[in-house]
C-alpha cells in the first residue's frame, strides 16, 4: 500500500532560481518516510529502521510553491530489510525518484529481523 505525503516548495527550499535544491529531494523523502511510520514503534532493545543505500534520480525540476505528493512504497521486503521508492508527483508528473535500502536494527546495531507486527503497524 503505498502512503501520500503532500508537500510545498518554500523559499528555504530552493536555490537562488527558485529551484528546488537537489539536497532537499532527500530531506523531504525522510519526512515523508517518517510521517509513514509514525506510530510504528520498534519493540523495546531495538532501534528500527536506518537508511543503507540511496540514490536519487531527477526527472523535472520543482520550483517555489509548488504542490506535490511523496509517493512512498515498500517494493521489496528481505528478512532484515526494506527496499523503498519514493516518487515525487506533482499534476501526475513524476519529478523525481528516490530508491532506498533501509535496514532494521537492533539495540547492538546489527542487522536483526523485522518483526512481522512491527510493519503490521506500517499504513
Amino acid at each position: 500500500m503505498a502512503h501520500i505525503f503532500p508537500f510545498s516548495i518554500a523559499y528555504a527550499d530552493t536555490d537562488a532560481g527558485g529551484i528546488a535544491y537537489h539536497g532537499r529531494y532527500i530531506e523531504i523523502a525522510e519526512r515523508a518516510r517518517m510521517n509513514w511510520l509514525r506510530g510504528a514503534v520498534p519493540p523495546a532493545g531495538n532501534v528500527g529502521f536506518v537508511v543503507r543505500e540511496i540514490s536519487a534520480r531527477y526527472l523535472h525540476p520543482l520550483r517555489l510553491g509548488d504542490d506535490f505528493v511523496v509517493v512512498s512504497e515498500i517494493v521489496k521486503r528481505g528478512g532484515a530489510s526494506l527496499h523503498i521508492e519514493q516518487k515525487f508527483v506533482k499534476d501526475d508528473v513524476v519529478c523525481a525518484i528516490i530508491q532506498l535500502t533501509a535496514a532494521y536494527i537492533g539495540g547492538d546495531l546489527r542487522p536483526k529481523r523485522i518483526p512481522d507486527e512491527f510493519l503490521g503497524s506500517v499504513k
